[in-house]
């Protein structure tokens, strides 16, 4: 997975902005501006957040180096269809957990105006890496909302 040219001459020319700073996690600018262009490469979301959320000029220049190489950014083997099982049920565990914690709360009574209004996003449960999540909403079985949250989709 290599990036086009234009790309990596401006996350070149955003890193040695942001090295020229004295502190580095200053440059919020140039960091969002890292951000987006990163998104561009189609790297997974996980590699460019922990990049990006801690700031590190070291690990981005790591990671322009990984993406200028002819194989590109080593990916991670897809999760095993067991592991995706489990997941997945553990994803609808905690949702109806959610969904009773929240239908036990002061005014959801018969009596008062209107239904509430069902929550569908959780965010998943941390047992599992971020690469099952996204497994199982790019085989249709979740959908991911923003934000860390993710909602079964209806079958």
């Amino acid at each position: 997975m290599t990036a086009d040219p234009t790309t990596m001459t401006k996350l070149d020319d955003l890193l040695t902005a942001i090295r020229a700073f004295p502190d580095p996690r200053r440059a919020g600018d140039q960091w969002k501006q890292v951000f987006k262009l990163l998104s561009t490469t189609g790297l997974p979301a996980g590699r460019i957040t922990g990049v990006v959320g801690m700031r590190d000029p070291a690990r981005l220049a790591e990671l322009l180096e990984q993406l200028r190489a002819p194989g590109g950014v080593p990916t991670e083997p897809p999760p095993e269809a067991q592991t995706l099982h489990h997941a997945l049920k553990a994803f609808r565990k905690r949702q109806a957990l959610t969904q009773l914690d929240d239908e036990s709360k002061l005014g959801h009574s018969p009596l008062s105006k209107g239904a509430s209004p069902r929550r569908t996003a959780i965010t998943p449960p941390n047992e599992w890496p971020d690469a099952v999540w996204q497994e199982l909403v790019r085989q249709g079985r979740l959908r991911y909302v923003g934000h860390g949250l993710y909602e079964l989709v209806p079958e």
